[in-house]
């Protein structure tokens, strides 16, 4: 493996290696919101990583949709944070916080009963949500009016200002996977007029507004953009899923981020095509691929410029010390499922080293 530990430069921030640690929602947050000790300690487990991007976070308050997930809007909450990124930063590690509105994806039974918001009032209906009640199908939502969107976008700049307080070194805006800029982004959730609905450069409006205001905030280069085009995950779809890759590709040329993750295909297997080729011809800036590599394909990958470097999600949650182990050529622990979202420290902080096995 030569290719995954070239040094990798993305805005300020020279990483050491290419193998990044994807946002990972493992609700381990306390009722609050509030990211406690076990997150400190199962970032730090990780810190090997060229950059962690942490999981998916609640960038204003009542849009819960897994009732234990972190949020960063609170004081309380910026205080939790600081004791994970402090973790990472004192183990050599370097740290994003994922920016994260749920949107329709939200539940009434998570959030005192008010109804979630979206680009449409179509509900997701592939899925279920978790609720304190038990499984129960996903509401209908309402539309966001054109004049709550300024709001959305303010939540968003005061979520990056309370990264910036809660030490992170930058963040990443989760506009994949069906959630709340995703769901404006595609044709399949957004069927709305008037500036935020039709063409792509309209549903575009609010995620572009997004990457602005959090830009200010940070400045463009520490900020990261995650992207899905192709995933059908809670109901997705779009009538030209390339075309639209396309197009945010050569429009976030101008932004000068940090880098790109892009997501290749269907987590959900349901949807097929190829958004990386295109992406990639498109795209000037650092990167970032993810869904399924193994460490040789991503080898390879990055070796022959496909993309700039690979975010192992499953990996990270059973290897803390994945890094180590590709480098080694080690083999893998097994990941277990039915504790990934299991509150405490098993399938946690738990899984063994290296050096213990």
């Amino acid at each position: 493996m030569h290719a995954l530990f070239q040094p990798l430069q993305i805005g300020p921030l020279t990483l050491p290696n290419r193998i990044l640690m994807a946002p990972l929602t493992r609700c381990r947050a306390d009722r609050a919101h509030v990211p406690t000790p076990l997150m400190a300690e199962h970032y730090r487990q990780r810190a090997g990583a060229g950059l962690i991007i942490a999981e998916a976070t609640m960038v204003m308050a009542g849009n819960c949709a897994f009732q234990t997930e972190p949020g960063v809007y609170s004081a309380a909450q910026i205080e939790g944070w600081l004791a994970v990124t402090e973790a990472v930063h004192q183990a050599g590690g370097r740290i994003f916080l994922q920016l994260w509105h749920g949107g329709r994806a939200c539940h009434p039974l998570l959030n005192d009963g008010v109804q979630p918001v979206s680009a449409s009032p179509l509900a997701i209906t592939n899925d279920v949500v978790h609720t304190p009640t038990g499984k129960v199908a996903y509401a209908v939502p309402r539309a966001l009016g054109d004049d709550e969107i300024p709001a959305i976008v303010a939540g968003f700049a005061q979520a990056a200002v309370n990264a910036k307080a809660a030490g992170f070194d930058g963040v990443e805006i989760h506009g994949a996977n069906g959630y709340l800029l995703d769901q404006f982004l595609r044709d399949g959730c957004n069927r709305r007029t008037g500036p935020y609905g039709g063409s792509i450069e309209n549903r575009a409006r609010l995620l572009l507004e997004v990457v602005e205001a959090v830009g200010k905030v940070w400045g463009s280069d520490r900020v990261g953009l995650r992207l899905s085009p192709i995933s059908s995950f809670n109901s997705m779809g779009d009538s030209d899923p390339v075309g639209l890759a396309v197009w945010m590709a050569n429009r976030l040329n101008g932004y000068h981020l940090a880098y790109l993750h892009l997501i290749r295909g269907d987590v959900m297997g349901a949807l097929e095509g190829d958004v990386l080729t295109p992406v990639r011809e498109q795209y000037q800036g650092v990167l970032v691929a993810n869904l399924h590599y193994t460490a040789a394909e991503a080898e390879a990958a990055i070796g022959a410029g496909i993309f700039d470097a690979v975010a192992f999600g499953t990996a990270f949650i059973a290897n803390p010390d994945l890094v180590a182990r590709i480098k080694a050529g080690a083999s893998l622990n097994t990941p277990n499922p039915s504790t990934f979202y299991k509150p405490g420290p098993e399938g946690y902080i738990d899984y063994p080293f290296l050096e213990s096995i």
